[in-house]
Formats: C-alpha cells, structure tokens, sequence
C-alpha cells in the first residue's frame, strides 16, 4: 500500500516539477474538496451497523487530488487519483451486535471509526474519430482503472472494555469511462465512470464537473461524485454510499 502512495506521489511531483516534460506530453492536475455524505451498512464477520443510525456517521469534507496524463504515440494515457476518505463518532446499537470476534453489549455508547481511503491509476486511450466528427466538441475515454482502498474500521466501547478492529487492503480492478463536451471556448463539462460488477457485488463510482477556464492553464471546477459499494471481501460486508459536491482548483498544459 506504501509503494502505491509512493508511486502516485512521485508521478505527480516528477510531472510538475519538470517543465520539458510537460512540453512534450500534456497534463491536467487539479486539488479538490469534497463534501462527503455517508449511508449504508457495513459488517465485518458479525452485525450489520448502519453508518447513520447506529455509528452517528454525518458529513465529511476531505481534500483529493488526481492528475491525467496524455502520453504520446501508442502509449496509454495514464488517470491518478487519491481520495482521502475518513468518518469517526459516537454511537449505540439497541441490541447485543458482535464486531470481529468480540460481542458489544446494546444500548451502551461505543466510539468508531471507518477509513476508506481509496488510490486510483487509470490507463486509458481516447477514442479519436469521435473527437474528429464532431470538430473538437466531445471527447470519449475508455480504459482500465485499478482502485486500491485502504481499509480500517474500529469500534471501541469503554465502559466494557471491548475493542476490535480490521485492516485491509482491498486492490479492485474497474472499467474507465469519460467524456468531456466543449460547448464554448472556456467552458467544459465532464463524466467520469468507474465501475465493476461481479457475484453479488458491485462498486460504481460516478463523478459529473463543470470546468471553467480563468486564465492561462488555470481553471476551477464544481461537480457531484456518487460511490455506491457493495462487496464482501475479507471478512468485510458493506452496502455502502457516498455522495456530495466537491470544488477544484488546477491547472491544464
């Protein structure tokens, strides 16, 4: 999990600290913040909890990042993104619940915690004759995304003294589809999906932005992101939503 952060955050520094090679390549990189609405339920070998009615869960704000690349000739152009993704309260559950291999005692407070940070690299090529037939105006992407998520849920109830907690790292290969439409000069509207379904689970993540150029490579940019996660994997079941807007700043070369 290291060496994938690592990597992202060479490949973004290494892109914006060396201007020869922005010139021979193109390259969007914008930061963000996004307010994050959860819901759902989430289990791990044990009692489903609800993230809001049980674990208190309420919005969050966190800042992203993500960078695109367009690489020259035959080579695949390359997506990163980083979503932090954090939520932690104190909550109650009106019957006994077991969390891991420890049973919680109900109707007395436990404290949580759910982190799902989540690390995306994208290849992709762009889809030529349709940005040809219609003179620039629409762009259509399509490639391979893997999703690496960082896991950790915890829940802690100090009056019992109980704990439990889970770690993983959860690598999720996706479908990339994008488009953008250019109706006028500075103004542009984007789509992004990333998706997979396979079994009984499903993770789709879908981003829509409207990007305004300022002045030179600068723009900013406002949107709504939707995840919608089902999966059992490791010991971990969760039916799990996230939504909200989200602003950026950047820049395009």
């Amino acid at each position: 999990m290291k060496i994938f952060k690592v990597f992202i955050i060479v490949s973004l520094l290494s892109f914006t600290l060396y201007p020869q090679i922005v010139s021979a390549i193109g390259l969007e990189v914008a930061v963000g913040i996004w307010n994050q609405d959860p819901q759902g339920d989430i289990a791990y070998k044990g009692t489903f909890l609800s993230l809001e009615d049980d674990m208190k869960y309420g919005d969050e704000t966190r800042v992203f990042g993500r960078a695109k690349i367009d690489m020259p000739l035959m080579i695949p152009n390359i997506y990163l993104m980083a979503t932090p993704m954090k939520f932690d309260g104190a909550g109650s559950k009106d019957i006994n619940f077991k969390f891991g291999d420890k049973t919680f005692t109900g109707n007395v407070p436990f404290t949580s915690e759910v982190k799902l940070d989540h690390y995306d690299v994208a290849f992709y090529y762009g889809l030529p004759f349709v940005k040809t037939l219609t003179a620039g105006k629409l762009d259509v992407e399509v490639g391979l995304n893997i999703r690496v998520i960082d896991l950790n849920v915890e829940i802690q109830q100090t009056s019992t003294s109980m704990q439990e907690s889970k770690d993983s790292t959860l690598p999720i290969p996706m479908v990339y589809l994008g488009a953008q439409i250019n109706p006028v000069e500075k103004l542009s509207i984007e789509a992004e999906i990333r998706g997979i379904a396979y079994s009984s689970n499903h993770y789709y993540d879908l981003i829509g932005r409207a990007k305004y150029k300022l002045f030179g490579p600068a723009f900013i940019a406002a949107g709504y992101r939707y995840e919608d996660m089902k999966i059992d994997e490791d010991d971990v079941d969760a039916d799990i939503r996230f939504s909200g807007p989200f602003a950026e700043v950047g820049v395009k070369f």
